[in-house]
C-alpha cells in the first residue's frame, strides 16, 4: 500500500497501518462503534454484574515476570504526620478547630502497571521494521510512530506521547464481549491453542464474533491464582493451563479476519511464553507483534473469567457486555483495569 505519511512509506504485511488515517492511534477499537456498543447492551437480560478484575496484589511475588512487583501503598504526608486514622481537629489545614470530629485516612500507591489484571496498549510491544523500504530498521510501534520521538523512556521524556493507554481510556472501552472456554476442552494442562483448536472451541460452545466484539479466553489459570492467595508455585506458572500459539500463522489470519476490536485472556501473556521457535528474523512474541503492531488491536492478560465462565455455561450463554476502560494516565504504556460484565 503506498501512502503519504511522515513515518513511513511501505507497512507491514498484513497490517491495518493507515486503515483509519495517517495519524491513528486506536486501531481496532475503531471498530467499536454505536452498533458494537448496542450488540452488547442487548445481552444484558439478567441485569447482573461480575468483576473481572483479580486483586492487584496477584499473582503474588515476580516469578511470573522478573521486573514487576505487587503495589506498594503508602500514607501520604501532612508535614511529618502519616494520614491514616488522623483526627482532623486542631490540624493547621483546618485552621486548629478542636471542635472537629471527622478521621481521616488517605494514601498512595507504587503500582506496576502490568503486574495483575491489565490492558496492554499499543505502546507495548513494537518491533524493528523497515519503513522505508532503505534496509535500515527503525524501533517503531503500531502505523509507524517512533521510539524515542513518540515513545519516551519516561525517566528523562514524557512516556508515550503517542499510542499511550489514555487513548484507549478516552474511547471508552466497551462492547460486546464473547468467551470461549478453552479449559473445557484442554484442561488445565499447558496446551498451545492454534487456530484448528480455537475453531473446535466455538463450534462446541457455539460461539461467534462479529466485527467490534470483545473475544475473551477463559483458561482456569486466574482462579488458581486466586487459590494460591500470593504463593504460586513456579512450575504451574510457567507451565500449566492452555495459552494460544502465537506462532500459528492460520490463527494470526483468523485474528485479523474475525474483525475482533480487541483479545483478552485470564492467562499472563494470551499467547504461550516461550513460544514455538521460529525461524529467521522473528519476534519472540508473535503474537504481541501480530495484535500489537500489526493490527493494533490490544490485549488483556490476567482477567479473573471464572464465575462469568460457570454463570454463562449454565445459562447456555457465551455473549455480554463488556465494560474495560483503563486508567486513563497519559504516557503509560500499560493499565491496571477493573473489567465489569453484564448479563
Amino acid at each position: 500500500m503506498e501512502a503519504s505519511n511522515p513515518r513511513w512509506t511501505r507497512r507491514p504485511e498484513g497490517s491495518t497501518w493507515g486503515d483509519w488515517g495517517p495519524d491513528d492511534q486506536l486501531g481496532r477499537l475503531n471498530l467499536i462503534g454505536p452498533a458494537a456498543v448496542k450488540r452488547g447492551v442487548a445481552e444484558v437480560k439478567e441485569g447482573r454484574s461480575f468483576c473481572l478484575s483479580l486483586p492487584l496484589d496477584l499473582p503474588g511475588g515476580n516469578l511470573l515476570n522478573p521486573r514487576r512487583y505487587p503495589p506498594k501503598l503508602a500514607p501520604t504526608m501532612a508535614d511529618e504526620t502519616p494520614m491514616y486514622n488522623q483526627p482532623v481537629a486542631g490540624m493547621a489545614f483546618y485552621t486548629g478547630n478542636l471542635d472537629l470530629t471527622d478521621v481521616v485516612s488517605d494514601d498512595a500507591a507504587l503500582l506496576y502497571l502490568q503486574y495483575s489484571t491489565q490492558w496492554d496498549s499499543l505502546a507495548h510491544v513494537g518491533s524493528l521494521f523497515d519503513c522505508y523500504g532503505s534496509g535500515e530498521p527503525r524501533r517503531v510501534y503500531y502505523n509507524g510512530y517512533r521510539a524515542e520521538e513518540d515513545v519516551e523512556n519516561p525517566q528523562g521524556g514524557a512516556g508515550a506521547k503517542a499510542l499511550g493507554i489514555d487513548k484507549q481510556a478516552v474511547k471508552a472501552t466497551q462492547s460486546r464481549g464473547v468467551l470461549v472456554d478453552l479449559k473445557r476442552l484442554y484442561g488445565p494442562e499447558r496446551h498451545y491453542v492454534g487456530y484448528d483448536d480455537l475453531m473446535a472451541a466455538m463450534r462446541d460452545q457455539q460461539a461467534s464474533v462479529e466485527e467490534g466484539d470483545i473475544l475473551c479466553l477463559y483458561t482456569g489459570f486466574a482462579d488458581w491464582v486466586l487459590e494460591q492467595a500470593g504463593s504460586p508455585e513456579k512450575e504451574v506458572l510457567r507451565k500449566g493451563f492452555a495459552v494460544l500459539d502465537g506462532r500459528d500463522r492460520a490463527l494470526q489470519d483468523w485474528i485479523s479476519e474475525s474483525g475482533i476490536a480487541a483479545l483478552v485472556a485470564d492467562n499472563y501473556a494470551v499467547e504461550g511464553l516461550p513460544s514455538r521457535e521460529g525461524t529467521g528474523r522473528h519476534a519472540a512474541m508473535p503474537l504481541h507483534e501480530h495484535c500489537l503492531f500489526r493490527l493494533g488491536l490490544p490485549l488483556g492478560e490476567l482477567w479473573h473469567l471464572g464465575e462469568l465462565a460457570a454463570w454463562l455455561a449454565a445459562a447456555g450463554r457465551n455473549a455480554f457486555l463488556l465494560t474495560a476502560p483503563p486508567l486513563r494516565l497519559p504516557g503509560a504504556v500499560g493499565s491496571p483495569v477493573t473489567p465489569v460484565a453484564t448479563v
